[in-house]
């Protein structure tokens, strides 16, 4: 005589299992451990300290006109003048803070937000997943920069509101990795060991959800990043972002573009920083994303 039984499903809790090689934190030490991450770290502390403490050290007011337009270096300008007559070196050493700032924002709200439409996505399913994964394919139509000049030719010139529409311009893409990253962690057993036990569903997703997927968030946020100080740079060259007299490498650039042939500094020394800290934030998520597939290949 056989007797029906209901299938018994043998979930261990999560908080008794360890930590592996695959945890973000892992990953991002040993890929800034490379000879790639450590460059790419180098390039990002140098800009950034020289961002964060450049002005202390610039030895005239950015918007202070101390001689002739588009001077050559000399032992009073050392960088020469710009179109108008200011110090290139004040202004460099003023103009990127506004840039940094701007771009750690717009990412870190691109990544924010992204992550949490991806998640959301991919732990509820159905008709919730269609209709997020809809939206944002709805967003995604818009070209990002065309995106953000469409608002700020309605609303009007601001930092913040550049930062945060550059950010959203990124949602799109970050939902959509996340989301594909989420749907096999949401499926696994931690996951349905904590519905079992009736644990909100916030919980879940940042408690169970969110540490599966840290690999790929730190890759996306190192990406987008990068992108942020492209985008924002462009459009202070395009004339939406910093407003002049403020110094702003992406403005910079603009401004001294008519006198690249009598005085390249003015246009090449922001160009250069711009490129430092592009390069340095896509080096090191490079590294973060090689070593990712590293382990995953051992996996």
């Amino acid at each position: 005589m056989t007797t029906d039984q209901a299938p018994v499903i043998a979930v261990r809790n999560p908080a008794d299992a360890p930590m592996d090689e695959r945890s973000g934190l892992s990953v991002l030490g040993r890929a800034v451990r490379t000879g790639q991450g450590r460059l790419g770290v180098g390039l990002l502390a140098t800009v950034g300290l020289l961002a964060l403490f450049g002005r202390l050290l610039a030895p005239h007011a950015p918007d202070a006109i101390v001689g002739r337009p588009l001077e050559g270096p000399s032992g009073e300008f050392l960088l020469g003048t710009d179109l108008l007559g200011r110090d290139v070196l004040s202004r460099l050493l003023y103009g990127g803070l506004s840039l940094t700032w701007m771009a750690v924002l717009a990412a870190g709200i691109g990544v924010l937000l992204g992550t949490l439409v991806g998640l959301t996505a991919a732990y509820k399913g159905g008709a919730i997943d269609v209709l997020l994964m809809r939206a944002m394919d709805v967003l995604l139509s818009f070209p990002e920069i065309v995106f953000v000049l469409l608002f700020v030719s309605m609303l009007g010139r601001n930092t913040l509101l550049t930062s945060v529409l550059v950010g959203v311009a990124f949602v799109p893409g970050v939902s959509r990795v996340m989301r594909g990253a989420a749907i096999p962690v949401a499926g696994g057993d931690h996951v349905l060991w904590a519905k079992a036990n009736g644990l909100p569903s916030a919980w879940i997703l940042f408690r169970e959800v969110l540490p599966g997927v840290t690999s790929p968030l730190m890759v996306e946020a190192g990406m987008r990043l990068v992108w942020a100080v492209g985008a924002i740079s462009s459009l202070s060259y395009l004339g939406f972002g910093i407003a002049p007299p403020a110094a702003d490498w992406g403005l910079m650039v603009g401004e001294n573009q008519d006198g690249l042939a009598a005085a390249p500094l003015p246009v090449l020394g922001p160009i250069a920083l711009i490129l430092m800290m592009a390069l340095g934030g896509n080096l090191v998520a490079e590294s973060v994303a090689r070593t990712v597939g590293r382990t995953e290949g051992k996996g």
